[in-house]
């Protein structure tokens, strides 16, 4: 996986596994209680329900979200590099480029943070620079990303919230929807991944805690065929 082409994602399994991730809801909740009113609520909200890279979601425009069908596309990323400055690309697969559904309290969410932008770029004028991005700076150009990393640090710190990469909020995301039983195909394809078996790769540390639930379905499917259950056994 990459966000732009410049910053790698190799992760081992070992790191992945005790990367500090969001592995439930409630965790989830504690994050985005905390950003209720910071202008950031939105993007910090779209990183933990799909996933999204960070360079994905600096490079989201309003013309890639469908707001009829509750989905968005992802089609670009951007990162700023040091003597280049800002550079966006395209996703370097096929899968990076994709249909992202959309939960409705997100949409509801995304619809309120468009209204606050246009009063803010009204109120700007002609010193707002217009590229159509969803999440921009202060004057609609390119949200830095070094700067977002150096928010998010302090948005930890004051709700308690043990330092964790922002990078981290992608796994989070598969961690909690495996949990909740969604399937690995749909995580890969949330996900953008050009193959199954590198969502199985980095996430099936998830499923063995899964198995209990399994085999409690079995019980009571099947729990009769035994014989133990009948009188005089």
């Amino acid at each position: 996986m990459l966000f732009a082409c410049f910053s790698s994602e190799r992760f081992t399994l070992f790191e992945l596994r005790n990367a500090l991730t969001f592995d439930s809801i409630e965790q989830a909740h504690t994050l985005l209680e905390s950003v209720r009113k910071h202008r950031l609520k939105v993007l910090l909200t779209m990183a933990v329900v799909t996933g999204m890279r960070r360079g994905e979601l600096l490079a989201l425009r309003w013309s890639n979200i469908d707001f009829d069908r509750q989905t968005l596309l992802v089609l670009h990323t951007v990162d700023y590099i040091s003597k280049y400055g800002y550079v966006e690309t395209e996703p370097k697969t096929a899968a990076g480029k994709r249909v992202v559904s959309l939960p409705s309290f997100l949409i509801d969410m995304i619809k309120q943070h468009r209204v606050q932008q246009s009063e803010l770029q009204l109120k700007l004028g002609e010193s707002w620079e217009n590229r159509d991005l969803v999440f921009p700076d202060l004057h609609g150009g390119y949200f830095n990303p070094n700067y977002l990393l150096k928010v998010f640090k302090k948005i930890l710190k004051e709700a308690g919230i043990p330092h964790m990469p922002f990078h981290d909020l992608r796994h989070s995301a598969p961690t909690i929807l495996l949990s909740m039983g969604v399937n690995m195909k749909v995580v890969q394809e949330l996900l953008g991944h050009s193959d199954i078996s590198i969502t199985l790769g980095r996430y099936s540390h998830v499923l063995p805690s899964m198995q209990k639930e399994v085999m409690d379905k079995w019980d009571h499917e099947f729990r009769d065929e035994s014989g133990m259950g009948e009188k005089g056994s």
